[in-house]
């Protein structure tokens, strides 16, 4: 599948460009490949930059306030004095490493709603930055990844939203400066116990840090908790894994120690 956007001129008669993807579809860890193509305008530009930027939208708490932004969080270089003669067509092809903490944007073939991912193309020409718009990206989970949602899907679990918020996990190898936020409806086999889930995934090269945290009901006489948890699991084993298994016996667990049950 090719991906084609057109990015504005500059100026009358200036030069434009194409970004082609040779496929928007991308695992974390792997490769967005493709090439830049510049068509020269009618006079000479030397274009002093060509950047590739990944961005997303990202939840920021400042104080009792929150707001999204666009947040770039991998960043390029593509090219640089380049000359573009009239009428001069050039292509400048291009891979671009997904970090292994992207965040996802689709699951089993449907995209989460709430996540926006997407690949920018920044040109400079005399000092003027041209960031373009963004062209939407669709990151699938890793295998790894792909076999905790499936046990959640096993166990009932229904998906609601998911969003990136700005801030570190403590006690992970956290690379980026935002985290994903997968959120879940519990089945009722555990809805009086428990208001929603929210997952996180933290990969790296090696392994995978699975971060859970489940946000209790209040009894009669008290009032709700969180409750986390975290998993390590390296890549060579995940398939031996009994994931639904672990996370019920981890949620009941959970339960239990506040003295609710399943």
């Amino acid at each position: 599948m090719v991906f084609k956007r057109m990015l504005r001129a500059f100026g009358v008669g200036g030069p434009t460009v194409d970004t082609v993807l040779t496929n928007p579809n991308v695992r974390p860890g792997e490769m967005l490949s493709g090439e830049v193509r510049i068509a020269g305008g009618d006079h000479p530009a030397e274009i002093d930059h060509v950047t590739l930027a990944l961005l997303t939208r990202v939840e920021v708490e400042s104080g009792d306030n929150e707001y999204n932004t666009n947040m770039e969080f991998h960043k390029f270089s593509v090219g640089q004095r380049i000359m573009a003669q009239p009428h001069q067509n050039l292509s400048l092809p291009f891979q671009v490493p997904v970090p292994f903490e992207c965040p996802l944007n689709v699951v089993g073939g449907m995209q989460l709603s709430g996540m926006q991912l997407g690949l920018r193309t920044e040109l400079e020409v005399r000092g003027a930055v041209d960031p373009g718009d963004l062209d939407p990206i669709w990151v699938h989970p890793l295998p790894s990844q792909d076999a905790v949602l499936q046990a959640f899907g096993h166990m009932g679990f229904r998906f609601t939203k998911a969003d990136n918020e700005r801030g570190r996990i403590y006690g992970v190898p956290q690379q980026l400066p935002f985290y994903q936020e997968i959120e879940f409806y519990p089945p009722s086999a555990y809805a009086h116990g428990i208001n929603q889930l929210e997952l996180t995934f933290i990969p790296t090269p090696q392994r995978l840090q699975v971060i859970l945290e489940i946000d209790k009901r209040g009894g009669m006489f008290s009032e709700g908790h969180d409750a986390f948890g975290k998993f390590t699991v390296d890549y060579a084993t995940v398939d031996q894994v009994d994931w639904a298994g672990q996370l019920d016996n981890w949620l009941r667990q959970s339960a239990q120690r506040r003295g609710l049950f399943f």
